[in-house]
């Protein structure tokens, strides 16, 4: 727990006004995060915290790289990522159910961490899709032999006899 205390914002004795934190995330930030779903990266992080005599602003800017496992050709490859989020935090005893951008915090605290939401920032920020980018031609990066392999053992299958009721429907599609 002593580690992940670095991402600690002490708010108290900050004087009302922008502040700005800035991390350098790599591969032991995600050692830290049990369970986490991203292993290597290089990411740079800047959080401007703004801070007003009712509540804190936080402006989260994320960019740097992380490394995924294509789901094309299966190999490992650098994914570049790019988030920007804001979040509200609030003071109350109580925690109330505003959205996904307010976070509520006791007034009687001093200090936020913010490890947990850099990490969720950046798994936020990784596309659904993990394939390999395309290089400048448009063309792909993935392992080609790996493609090849693939494609060698696909089965592709036609029907040989297909159901009929589908070739009326077909015949309709096709009058429009």
């Amino acid at each position: 727990m002593g580690k992940i205390s670095k991402y600690d914002i002490a708010y108290k004795g900050l004087k009302e006004g922008k502040h700005k934190f800035e991390y350098q995330i790599n591969d032991t930030f995600f050692e830290l995060i049990e369970g986490s779903l991203v292993q290597k990266a290089n990411i740079a992080a800047v959080v401007t915290l703004e801070k007003r005599s009712t509540m804190l602003i936080l402006l989260f800017e994320i960019e740097g790289t992380v490394e995924l496992t294509c789901d094309r050709c299966l190999e490992n490859y650098d994914q570049p990522i790019k988030q920007k989020a804001e979040l509200f935090v609030k003071f109350g005893e109580e925690k109330y159910e505003d959205g996904d951008d307010i976070y509520w915090i006791s007034p009687e605290e001093y200090h936020l961490n913010i490890a947990q939401l850099l990490y969720e920032y950046t798994v936020l920020s990784i596309p659904v899709k993990h394939i390999h980018p395309d290089n400048k031609e448009g063309n792909s990066t993935c392992n080609t032999e790996m493609i090849e392999q693939i494609k060698k053992y696909s089965i592709i299958e036609k029907e040989e006899n297909p159901d009929q009721r589908w070739e009326v429907l077909k015949k309709l599609e096709n009058n429009n």
